[in-house]
């Protein structure tokens, strides 16, 4: 037997190191936190061949169910340590598979009972404790099912792949897949798969500067707010003339935003209205009352500075009455995208806006974020011609678009299962 220690920042690169030097028959025996990280004890026995089990094993599953009640005890009573011991048996890796795992999250979810003096430390040291042993289970649950789902069902393990490489989230890769399971024929399959897709994805019924009114884009710094509104307002003029739409500027914190606004409104012959901090927006769109459009671009804030959450709010006023849309880059990654929205959605978005999405590698990520929060996309922005690299988009051409700047490379057998375990975390989201 080969026994060696591997020391990580956290849980999830520890299992990997185990799994890159040792494989994936390795059974880790022990784990500990210690300064700067945590610490694995791993094994490898080359006696025992390593082979799945395919049927439940009613023993192990009922030394699973003991080691369950002894965490149980162990966070209630928090007088003993003895029950993680029984926590980091092997045994409990073996049954992990067949145990359901919403019974097994809420086994493992760390206690919430507060602890005053000495018993803090202990109480801290068991979340930790236990936060680890959820992530080893979950590390191999998806490994499991990624290998099962691969050997029993290879059509399914194979567009689970190609979703991942058109950059789709575990959650809505997953609803999909949903839709198509009793599709035996792949190109089928996948074809239904796309329909299903191209479904999902929301279009405003009517352009939303043919609606009018008052405009605003709002999003993080960078993701292109003012270059969208110069390629807006200009295919408003060309197509009804100068008298009829306004600018407005709320962006006094970026040098030259405002100049570049007002050099647009001059080349135009459209006026704009630069208001500062402190003054009124609702003062400012009065004398505009009459203009049948008035686009306003906003500052993109950091999301703790307080002057974006007044500028929200002044967005989200009645006096105001501003149809939101949130600016986002296909460039940006996943998680800038969700912290984004969570950021502007409370000044009330009707709808985003895609730009950049001629230097975009992937639509994945953007598309999965309209999706899954219900936003109708208005506009895809794919150049910077003002006004021709504007478009308003179809959702059959958007997925399209997205197949077509697909990954050429599938992703690893790591990367399938870190996402297969991610899918324990957290629950599907229908595709509605």
């Amino acid at each position: 037997m080969q026994v060696k220690r591997f020391f990580a920042a956290d849980m999830r690169t520890a299992m990997k190191l185990v799994r890159d030097e040792l494989g994936a028959d390795a059974s880790i025996i022990g784990n500990r936190r210690v300064a700067g990280g945590v610490e694995l004890t791993a094994a490898l026995d080359y006696q025992v061949p390593a082979a799945p089990a395919r049927q439940p094993n009613p023993a192990l599953e009922a030394e699973l169910r003991k080691t369950q009640a002894k965490i149980a005890t162990a966070q209630a009573e928090l007088t003993t340590r003895t029950q993680l011991d029984a926590g980091k048996d092997r045994q409990l890796f073996g049954a992990a598979a067949s145990m359901p795992t919403d019974s097994l999250a809420d086994a493992l979810r760390p206690a919430r009972t507060p602890s005053a003096g000495s018993d803090q430390g202990a109480l801290d040291a068991m979340r930790f404790e236990l936060h680890g042993l959820r992530e080893l289970i979950e590390v191999q649950l998806g490994s499991i099912a990624w290998g099962q789902l691969q050997s029993r069902r290879p059509q399914q393990a194979n567009l689970w792949r190609r979703l991942q490489r058109m950059g789709l989230s575990a959650e809505l890769s997953k609803a999909l897949l949903e839709r198509v399971a009793n599709i035996a024929e792949p190109r089928q399959a996948w074809r239904m798969l796309l329909a299903h897709l191209a479904h999902a994805i929301k279009t405003p019924k009517q352009e939303p500067m043919e609606e009018g009114g008052v405009i605003a884009l709002v999003g993080p710094a960078g993701m292109g707010k003012t270059t969208t509104l110069a390629k807006l307002a200009a295919r408003y003029v060309l197509k009804y003339g100068a008298q009829h739409i306004a600018l407005i500027s709320l962006d006094s914190y970026r040098i030259g935003a405002q100049e570049q606004l007002k050099t647009l409104g001059r080349i135009l012959n459209v006026p704009v209205t630069l208001v500062d901090p402190g003054q009124s927006l609702t003062q400012a769109l009065a004398p505009l009352a009459r203009k049948r459009v008035v686009l306003i671009d906003t500052a993109g804030l950091p999301a703790n500075d307080p002057a974006l959450r007044m500028q929200l709010e002044t967005l989200a006023s009645r006096g105001v009455n501003a149809k939101n849309y949130l600016v986002m880059a296909a460039t940006s990654q996943g998680q800038v995208l969700k912290a984004a929205y969570h950021s502007y959605k409370r000044c009330g978005l009707v709808g985003c806006i895609v730009t950049k999405a001629d230097e975009a590698t992937s639509l994945g990520e953007v598309l999965g974020l309209a999706i899954s929060q219900r936003l109708p996309v208005a506009y895809l922005a794919d150049g910077p011609r003002i006004p021709d690299d504007l478009q308003i988009p179809r959702s059959h051409q958007l997925v399209s678009r997205a197949v077509g700047l697909q990954a050429t490379q599938d992703p690893s057998e790591d990367t399938m299962a870190e996402m297969f375990a991610g899918l324990y975390q957290q629950p599907t989201r229908r595709v509605s």
